[in-house]
């Protein structure tokens, strides 16, 4: 792998322990402060794509009620991932990273060809921000310690999907900090 980033996707205090909760979300919080503390050691862009939505505007708030309003504390990464000097991150206002924001921008300027794509949910934000990285070129990993659904069967099929249609290579947190 070269020209690497990591991905952080929707790692937020509402979707962690608030309106939007994920009770499994708990499970990947370790492995990613393994992750991204290791991609910044080896100087390898973190960037977090965050959803930050505006009250009475965003669609997606018509489907899913208010979560993760600008502005507000259920917007912000949860304490233990927090953005570092030097981590770059990306609002998002649909379920894709890349949908209007400027991650495709700041990819070509970081020289980045290979994601590294973590966080919540694997079946929405994370397959869809995977999508788009498929449909731009990018090669795609996924640790499956470093992604979480909201059921076992969501989880598992999501990571299937994603390995099938977009060529997702799924691995695991150790595996990546190797090759870091």
């Amino acid at each position: 792998m070269s020209g690497k980033a990591v991905i952080v996707i929707d790692v937020l205090n509402d979707f962690v322990k608030g309106t939007q909760k994920c009770a499994r979300a708990s499970r990947i919080v370790e492995p990613l402060e393994r992750l991204v503390q290791g991609a910044r050691h080896a100087k390898i862009p973190v960037i977090y794509c965050n959803d930050a939505h505006i009250k009475g505007i965003d669609r997606e708030l018509e489907i899913w009620g208010d979560h993760a309003l600008v502005g507000t504390e259920g917007a912000e990464v949860i304490d233990e991932l927090k953005p570092q000097a030097g981590d770059y991150v990306i609002p998002k206002r649909r379920y894709s990273g890349f949908f209007q924001t400027g991650l495709r921008l700041l990819l070509d300027e970081l020289k980045v060809d290979t994601l590294i794509i973590t966080g919540l949910l694997v079946n929405i934000c994370v397959r869809h921000t995977i999508a788009d990285a498929y449909y731009w070129g990018y090669e795609i990993y996924v640790p499956k310690d470093g992604t979480e659904d909201s059921t076992e069967q969501e989880y598992k099929s999501g990571l299937d999907y994603l390995a099938k249609i977009y060529g997702a290579r799924l691995t695991t947190v150790d595996d990546l900090l190797k090759t870091f």
